[in-house]
């Protein structure tokens, strides 16, 4: 094994990232910023000190399982039904209304009606990732802005199994497998069922004598284990590692061990998921994007503007308070890491070509580039605005009062309470 080409990868990513991230966090933009530009700058494009952006990007993807993991432990089944309303509801309307309107902008453009749908559908995936994160930072997930969020960022996990199946009918070349994409839409629901049925009867016990060896280290293997094996299950029926990896938390919200399994895999989460960003920045082709500039810029331009129109109409009809609204259409505008396996999976079905899945593949990633830099612009000029308009005007009390007020304990607080009546 050569140690020394290890020892050097790691140190550039850790340097990158140590540095780069509290810079940014210094300039008010945010960690994933910070992440981001790291990414490009260590990138090909970049000081190119890494080259082979897609081998980091693969093995960064679990940043994101683990995410979605733990997002899946604060949820417990009974709230998970609950939402099955949002979930089905708003993310059938937000993939609709995005797809089918960018696949009629794409054809009134001259494309091809199947290359338009095909891009649309992997143009109207939203980043998980980046949208996740995004409220872990602020906080903000228990807020209406981050449980549309996620409603709809789990929908786009589901919706992918019937998306990859219909590629392959999209090709232009009739293919004798093309009903091998139903199979698989068949195997990838036969095994959610077995996680599903299984996991409550096994998974629970199998923590409970673990934890009776008293290892931490053997737990924190089990937890990883966990996730790992949830995760190749639903890659090997062409499923989301990440949608898996939730169904797993879920389970698990209600067990005992639920609080040692997020500090377990915390600190693997938050490492994966920065080296998940640094990778999406070293994988934008700026060659793409420097020999058609314009022509990116008015992808990546376009399917904002459609995304945002259709989730500010889909906003005003959601529990969604007014100031929270600019982060839920930015964080459901840009594009998103899945849609990245959507156009590979078109070209290997010959739905679009090369060209095409390059550029494509470029819009995406500057528009995940974009949106914590929107965000930053939101919350500097926009949120202000709305706070104010939507603060709401306390009447002043003019009249003398003489109601009796019953201060219910006398201590320190009581104590203030009563000074400031006095």
């Amino acid at each position: 094994m050569d140690h020394g080409a290890w020892l050097t990868t790691s140190l550039i990513y850790l340097a990158a990232a140590v540095i780069a991230v509290p810079l940014a966090r210094a300039l008010g933009l945010g960690s994933i910023i910070g992440y981001l530009g790291a990414g490009i700058a260590i990138g090909p494009w970049g000081l190119a000190f890494v080259t082979d952006a897609q081998m980091i990007l693969s093995v960064a993807e679990f940043g994101v399982v683990l995410m979605l993991f733990l997002v899946g432990l604060e949820l417990e089944p009974r709230r998970l039904w609950s939402m099955r309303r949002p979930i089905f509801g708003w993310g059938t309307a937000q993939m609709g209304l995005c797809a089918g309107s960018m696949a009629l902008v794409g054809v009134a453009f001259g494309v091809s009606w199947q290359i338009a749908l095909a891009a649309s559908l992997g143009l109207a995936m939203s980043s998980t990732a980046i949208g996740l994160a995004v409220l872990n930072e602020r906080r903000a997930m228990p807020s209406n802005a981050g449980q549309g969020v996620l409603s709809i960022a789990l929908f786009q996990d589901v919706a992918a199994i019937p998306i990859l199946a219909l590629l392959p009918l999209l090709a232009t070349q009739a293919t004798q497998d093309s009903g091998g994409g139903w199979l698989g839409a068949a195997k990838a629901v036969a095994v959610i069922a077995a996680l599903l049925l299984g996991g409550r009867l096994l998974l629970r016990p199998a923590l409970r004598w673990i934890a009776g060896s008293k290892t931490p280290e053997i737990f924190t293997a089990a937890s990883l284990l966990l996730v790992v094996a949830t995760a190749a299950l639903m890659h090997a029926v062409g499923l989301s590692m990440a949608l898996g990896a939730f169904l797993a938390g879920v389970l698990l919200a209600e067990s005992e061990y639920r609080r040692e399994l997020e500090t377990d895999l915390e600190p693997f989460k938050g490492l994966l998921l920065g080296l998940f960003f640094i990778a999406v920045g070293m994988s934008i082709d700026f060659a793409v994007v420097f020999a058609q500039p314009l022509l990116v810029a008015a992808i990546v331009l376009g399917f904002l503007v459609v995304k945002a129109i259709v989730m500010l109409v889909i906003a005003r009809f959601m529990p969604i308070p007014l100031a929270e609204r600019s982060v839920f259409v930015i964080l459901l505008a840009q594009g998103g890491e899945f849609g990245f396996v959507v156009f590979q999976a078109a070209q290997q079905a010959s739905v679009i070509d090369a060209p095409t899945q390059s550029l494509l593949v470029a819009a995406v990633a500057v528009s995940m580039l974009l949106s914590p830099l929107a965000l930053v612009i939101a919350d500097k000029w926009l949120a202000p605005r709305l706070s104010r308009r939507v603060a709401p005007q306390v009447a002043e009390i003019d009249a003398a009062q003489s109601e009796q007020v019953i201060i219910a304990g006398f201590g320190r607080y009581g104590q203030i309470v009563g000074r400031l009546l006095l």
